[in-house]
């Protein structure tokens, strides 16, 4: 490693510049001051030219295992390559003395999950999982809403992924092969489980309810997932291809009052038109007024029911910052490899009740 003394920039190597490495991780690396790209491992042509056109002067290689003999070179590796290749990737650059962050889902199994938290933990070494959705607007919306005590009491909470998609795409993330963690219970799943559990604490019981929708599908595409939380609340958690009509994204309810809010964070969006964080003013993350969810209660939303909330500004850019901070000693990791372990005990339990028609406790 390169060193962590706060006046030199901290480098990255970046496996994978698809659509997580190229959208997602490359433009928050450049973004986070500490931080700079190094290296780009893509073993595309075309990828690998795009890589340099974006960021000019990135080194590129064709192979992860190009990184490892210069390992003393670099301060971080980041993995946004296919599922399949998260947990030897990461073991790969642990054991060359690297901390990692890995993109969701950290593995295909807890078990996988917590023995690489064993092996960096052995190693002294910083093991993050980016769940990035913890940064969307509206999580942090609701959950600043919670902490204020103004759902009171909450008894239900929902959460949405959908999208109309009634065509496969193809790829890995939809491979009907288990080998490769496809389909969307272990995708957009990964996010509304890891999203409920930081919400509303442990599960005791997952319930699941799992389809193959799409003509030519392989892998799920039409996924409900039923959580019972140690502290009685229920979450009921959708994540579907096939959905004609949206629900909202989020609908939580209380003794008090309920949340209720349609649409995506618009970060997403922002990073894939090219846009990044810190340039143009301070508007990143921020969505339209009448895109704000309601709270109130005894009449729908949709009829104007309940107050609308200001949605605070979603901050993918904080993952990395916290991750600058946490190699630098002045900070914790913000998302820990047995967090993620925690989400992936509930995807393997969702698998089974859907397989088995049960509800499973945790």
């Amino acid at each position: 490693m390169t060193g962590t003394g706060t006046d030199s920039p901290l480098r990255v190597g970046l496996v994978g510049y698809g659509l997580a490495g190229s959208v997602f991780h490359a433009p928050l690396i450049a973004a986070t001051e500490g931080l700079v790209l190094d290296t780009v491992v893509t073993s595309r042509p075309e990828r690998q030219e795009q890589a340099r056109a974006e960021f000019p002067g990135v080194r590129v290689a064709a192979s992860a295992d190009e990184l490892w003999p210069r390992a003393d070179e670099l301060d971080l590796i980041v993995i946004a390559s296919p599922n399949r290749t998260h947990v030897p990737l990461a073991t790969a650059a642990l054991k060359a003395g690297l901390p990692v962050v890995v993109d969701k889902p950290v593995a295909g199994t807890a078990a996988e999950a917590r023995e690489l938290a064993a092996l960096a933990d052995e190693r002294g070494l910083l093991l993050s999982v980016f769940q990035n959705r913890r940064w969307d607007n509206d999580f942090l919306t609701l959950r600043a809403l919670l902490d204020a005590g103004e759902l009171g009491d909450v008894w239900r909470f929902e959460s949405r992924f959908e999208r109309w998609r009634p065509k496969p795409k193809g790829g890995w993330r939809e491979s009907g092969d288990p080998a490769e963690i496809g389909g969307l219970l272990y995708d957009l799943g990964s996010h509304v489980v890891d999203q409920a559990l930081v919400l509303f604490g442990p599960a005791v019981s997952v319930y699941a309810e799992s389809d193959v929708r799409r003509p030519g599908a392989e892998a799920d595409d039409d996924t409900f997932v039923a959580i019972t939380h140690a502290g009685g609340v229920r979450s009921h958690l959708y994540v579907s291809a096939t959905t004609a009509q949206l629900g909202p994204r989020f609908r939580a309810l209380g003794s008090r009052a309920g949340y209720v809010k349609y649409g995506l964070d618009p970060q997403e969006a922002a990073l894939r038109e090219g846009r990044r964080p810190g340039a143009g003013g301070d508007g990143w993350g921020r969505e339209p007024e009448e895109l704000w969810g309601r709270l109130g209660s005894g009449e729908s939303p949709v009829t104007g029911g309940g107050r609308p909330v200001p949605s605070e500004p979603g901050d993918y850019p904080a993952y990395y910052a916290a991750v600058a901070a946490a190699l630098r000693g002045t900070g914790g990791n913000p998302v820990t490899a047995l967090e993620a372990a925690a989400a992936l005990d509930v995807l393997e339990a969702a698998r089974r009740s859907a397989r088995d028609g049960v509800a499973v406790s945790l």
